[in-house]
């Protein structure tokens, strides 16, 4: 059993500094645990795309509920969500290029099922929405920038 099934911490310090010795052109490549090394490395693309869609998914909730809730008091709560949101999503887009240019797809992949826990949520208050739910599509712009439907939210 290596230290990857029990320890990760000491398995990645071990694994850092081995790929350190090859960068700096030593003979260690017998030592380095390729199979779990590649997957770390997979893992971490993945978390960082998760890291993106989460936030990503609550602008959209946040954005549709300003369209279809009839509720009044709880609206400047969501405007406040989406610009701290907003404001995450830009941090984590300038990590990479990458990132950036899965927001698309990121945004295209979350609106379903945003739009469904909006409609259970509002349906959860004993809410009709005041549009219906399926045609609403938000653009990339539209969920990244200042907007807001209706011209709602901070100037």
């Amino acid at each position: 059993m290596s230290d990857y099934d029990t320890d990760i911490l000491s398995w990645s310090e071990r694994q850092t500094a081995l790929l350190r010795r090859i960068g700096a052109g030593e003979k260690v490549n017998d030592q380095v645990d390729w199979e779990n090394v590649a997957e770390e490395i997979e893992a971490l693309g993945r978390s960082e795309r998760s890291a993106l869609e989460n936030p990503v998914a609550t602008i959209i909730e946040h954005l549709a509920k300003l369209e279809a809730s009839p509720a009044i008091d709880p609206r400047i709560g969501w405007q406040e969500t989406i610009v701290r949101t907003r404001a995450n999503v830009a941090k984590l887009i300038q990590r990479g290029r990458k990132l950036r240019d899965a927001l698309d797809q990121i945004v295209a992949d979350e609106h379903a099922t945003a739009l469904q826990l909006v409609a259970r949520l509002l349906a959860l208050h004993g809410e009709t929405p005041l549009v219906p739910l399926d045609p609403i599509h938000f653009t990339q712009d539209q969920v990244l920038s200042d907007w807001f439907p209706d011209g709602l939210g901070p100037t």
